[in-house]
């Protein structure tokens, strides 16, 4: 964006303050670099012709930076389709727009290297397969919910009961669960790690400080009381506000 500003201040001083003043932030579209480049060749074929050497410069460096405009203006046609496929991923595969790059469990070069694939989920009761579906996104967080869902599509109900491990565990996918009344066996993220006999709890951490939820306020390890101040919101990729 910074390059177009630049380079439509040298073609017409004119078209730069209307649509690139430095107070107001611009986003340019394809449509609106397209009005601007025929403004701009308008304007440049209704001067006259000269024989002036100065003036043919000048035309020339004008036509040039035209094209470096138009070729902005192809370039964000180019980003805008691949965002259009990309949706909500972060990557996608140039063979197969609906596979995502993910690290797989085999991994030969035992590098970490990633591969197009996707997310296969597979519900099951009493060793029978009940739902299953594929998802674009490698992390089992996001899948959940969906997943839920699908089976709900196909049952019109949600399942009773919900067993899955820790790739599943968030506050997010607590609360859905809690509100469509599935029993939930979903382990958190730490829940492994503070099995281990080694394990030692942050004594800073929020969930390690005592609480008193009469009067709202904590208590830090030198025995010090915290007020609260302030509340911080964070938003899930699905927009959860936690």
């Amino acid at each position: 964006m910074s390059k177009i500003r630049v380079l439509l201040e040298q073609v017409d001083e004119a078209i730069a303050q209307d649509t690139c003043q430095k107070d107001t932030p611009v986003e340019f579209t394809p449509a609106m670099l397209s009005d601007i480049v025929y403004e701009l060749k308008n304007a440049l074929d209704q001067k006259p012709y000269t024989q002036d050497k100065e003036e043919k410069k000048v035309r020339c460096q004008k036509k040039k930076q035209i094209k470096e405009l138009e070729a902005h203006r192809d370039k964000l046609i180019e980003y805008n389709h691949h965002l259009n496929i990309l949706g909500q991923r972060n990557s996608y595969s140039k063979t197969d727009k609906d596979a995502t790059f993910m690290r797989m469990k085999e991994d030969a070069m035992n590098n970490g290297q990633t591969k197009p694939g996707y997310n296969l989920q597979v519900a099951t009761e009493n060793q029978f397969i009940t739902d299953f579906a594929l998802f674009p996104n490698p992390t089992d967080t996001l899948t959940l919910i969906p997943f839920f869902n699908s089976f709900l599509k196909r049952y019109n109900r949600f399942p009773g009961i919900g067993v899955a491990d820790t790739g599943y565990g968030s506050e997010e996918n607590y609360w859905f669960m809690e509100k469509n009344q599935i029993q939930a066996f979903v382990k958190y993220n730490f829940f492994h790690k503070k099995q281990r006999p080694r394990y030692t709890p942050n004594p800073f951490h929020p969930e390690s400080l005592y609480y008193n939820p009469q009067e709202d306020y904590y208590i830090c390890p030198m025995g010090q009381r915290m007020n609260r101040i302030g509340i911080k919101r964070d938003k899930t990729v699905n927009g959860y506000v936690t």
